[in-house]
């Protein structure tokens, strides 16, 4: 105010109630919103765009006009859009600067001052309905042709700015009608070239990714999407791994932060016990780490890896070098505002190794990081936010852990020591052993035991054994019926838990009837036999409580006596040996028999056996997105469009920046 009213004192001392000098760009503005502005000056349209944007006051001036003023002025409005899309041609680099933050502010005033109104009625605001499809193909054009080209970074940076901005002005994308132009206009090579070079990727490649991500979402359920028959057929192998090191390293990212942050609350020593999937879940720690999920990211993932089937061979990919850190830094003000985990990573960080597996193990492999990710948002699943991004994570599990998407082995130039899948699995028993609660998980816990029953159907079909650990895995499902059972009366209130216990038991009933063609050796098929045996009580026990249930008229009559169908063979097994072992015990005079004594009565009581032989353990319902996760995904892109539009507004380049790049005045 002080200012104000000392530059007011420059003017002359009998003019004091005059209003102090304005800027020359807010006349011109004024003009726009008053009358023709060539009457009075027919070089308006050339000097405006060599004056800096005042992007603040142009869209405070939008969404402050009344409904007559919108009519009075509308053609001027037109004729402002025009200009901007004609400028985007010229050689002179400020002009092309200046237009593209003046379209972003004629994109986000005019959505502001009309929030009610149709896209029909935005569309003729901004640039007439007759004149609509030329303007955006003009528009898009000249974008695509500034991403492509071989001109300024910051320009193409700029132009992705601006794209993000369009895309995301409406809460919801697809009642944005201006991206109907953007789908007849296709920029989705544009975003391939940025993605497949590895100097454009490293400053352009978040945005490119996200931006990729919003626009297969737009109307996908309503109509064809471009975007995402394209996606679905890319096949160059340059632009997958482009695609997958981008995400990868915004994973990463997320994954130092909680790091650091774990760190600097426990003093670095419990990060010392941790390992990839295990001791990260503390889902009872007093104190939470609270660093912000990256669902846009997230997003990307989920819709490469559930749209293109050749994806899925870059989740295994090592990079040996991080290629990102290579790249010319550029500059990027600092957003202090902007919550961690929803902005691109900092080009700095790409130096920093990835997070490593174990102590002597480093690793750049996106699958493991994103495995990384997903157990620090698994961890806590309480508040909406977080569950709704481990309830992502583990649909992009199912997409992955699908069989078809699995392709023939390749020649292995260097064996792993352990298979990519058995940390899916480690993953798969973390969750399932923390997340015993009050407020219990039902629908991740159902995805959860269906990405091991995908995951154990592979093997099956490939007889594919893997030396893995599965006593570690029975025993965190026999715990899980065990939780349901004396949870009963408070979780049947909220849930379907027969579905879930259906689902367990059938997984033993996998093992039990088709152990034999993925387990890694006869000695671990007498261990599952030992296990159900050894815990015995919680199959008795289930089976006396869904016999209780399925017997009363009731809506969990049917549920229950599928269950009760599904324990015969567990139960087979158990009146089966149990004698047997009591009969060893009693005629040895034995009180407690040890592991190998008992191991010894199954093995020798095979052949005695008899089990029934079950249909259609080994199919299951194929992942589709639409019609049951529709509605997820419409909430998951409004909550994604909403932040990146805040994201845009604050990370927009810095117009001083900008300008003294393109101005030949040093």
């Amino acid at each position: 105010m002080a200012q104000t009213e000392k530059k007011a004192g420059l003017l002359r001392r009998t003019s004091s109630s005059k209003k102090p000098l304005k800027e020359k760009v807010l006349l011109m503005y004024e003009d726009i919103f008053t009358e023709d502005p060539t009457k009075s000056n027919p070089r308006f349209w050339d000097e405006l765009f060599l004056m800096k944007v005042n992007l603040e006051h142009l869209e405070g001036k939008l969404e402050a006009l009344d409904g007559d003023e919108v009519v009075k002025i509308r053609d001027n409005i037109n004729s402002l859009f025009h200009h901007c899309v004609q400028a985007l041609a010229e050689e002179h680099q400020i002009k092309v600067v200046n237009a593209l933050q003046t379209l972003c502010a004629l994109f986000r005033g005019v959505h502001q001052k009309n929030k009610s109104a149709t896209g029909f009625d935005i569309i003729n605001m901004l640039m007439g309905f007759d004149k609509a499809e030329l303007r955006m193909k003009e528009l898009m054009e000249s974008l695509d042709s500034l991403l492509c080209g071989d001109g300024s970074e910051s320009l193409k940076s700029l132009c992705l700015k601006l794209l993000l901005c369009l895309v995301t002005v409406t809460d919801n994308i697809s009642q944005n009608t201006i991206l109907e132009y953007v789908m007849i206009n296709s920029i989705f090579e544009a975003i391939l070239q940025i993605l497949s070079d590895v100097s454009s990727r490293a400053r352009h490649g978040y945005d490119a990714v996200v931006l990729l991500a919003l626009l297969v979402n737009y109307r996908k359920y309503e109509s064809v999407n471009p975007y995402i028959v394209k996606l679905s057929i890319v096949d160059d192998e340059p632009t997958l791994d482009g695609m997958g090191r981008v995400i990868h390293h915004a994973l990463a990212e997320y994954n130092r932060q909680y790091k650091e942050k774990e760190e600097e609350n426990q003093g670095g020593f419990f990060s010392t016990l941790t390992s990839m999937v295990g001791s990260m879940f503390i889902a009872d720690a007093d104190e939470k780490l609270s660093v912000q999920t990256n669902e846009a990211i997230l997003l990307a993932l989920y819709e490469a890896v559930h749209l293109n089937r050749n994806f899925i061979t870059v989740l295994a990919q090592s990079h040996p070098e991080i290629d990102i850190a290579t790249a010319p830094a550029v500059p990027i003000p600092a957003s202090p505002t902007t919550p961690l985990g929803t902005t691109p990573p900092s080009l700095d960080m790409m130096n920093n190794p990835e997070l490593p597996l174990d102590p002597n193990l480093q690793t750049s492999n996106l699958l493991i990081t994103f495995l990384k990710y997903s157990s620090i948002v698994m961890q806590d699943t309480k508040d909406e936010h977080r569950l709704n991004s481990a309830r992502l994570c583990l649909i992009i599990l199912t997409c992955i852990a699908e069989p078809m998407r699995h392709r023939k082995k390749a020649v292995d130039k260097s064996i792993p020591s352990r298979p990519l899948v058995c940390a899916v699995l480690d993953l798969m028993v973390e969750f399932i052993v923390t997340h015993m609660m009050k407020e219990f998980p039902m629908d991740l816990y159902v995805r959860c035991v269906q990405i091991i029953h995908k995951l154990i159907c592979y093997q099956k079909k490939c007889r594919v054994r893997i030396h893995y650990t599965w006593r570690e895995l029975w025993s965190a499902l026999i715990n899980l019926l065990k939780f349901l059972l004396s949870n009963e009366t408070s979780l049947l209130s909220k849930h379907n838990i027969f579905q879930l216990a259906l689902q367990v038991v059938n997984l033993f009933n996998m093992f039990i009837t088709y152990g034999d063609t993925f387990l890694p050796t006869p000695s671990s098929y007498d261990e599952l036999y030992y296990e159900i045996i050894r815990m015995h009580q919680v199959f008795d026990n289930l089976y006396c409580m869904v016999l209780r249930v399925s017997a009363n008229a009731g809506p969990w009559k049917e549920p229950a006596s599928k269950v009760t169908q599904a324990l015969v063979n567990a139960r087979a097994i158990i009146n089966h040996f149990n004698p047997k072992i009591e009969s060893y015990a009693t005629v040895n005079h034995i009180s407690q028999l040890s592991e190998d004594q008992v191991l010894e009565v199954v093995r020798t009581n095979y052949d005695t056996l008899t089990l029934k032989l079950q249909d259609g353990l080994d199919q299951f319902e194929r992942y589709s997105e639409q019609p049951r996760e529709a509605g997820f995904f419409k909430e998951l892109v409004r909550s994604i469009s909403l932040n990146v539009r805040k994201n845009v507004s604050l990370s927009t380049m810095s117009q001083d920046v900008l300008l003294k790049e393109f101005s030949s005045i040093s």
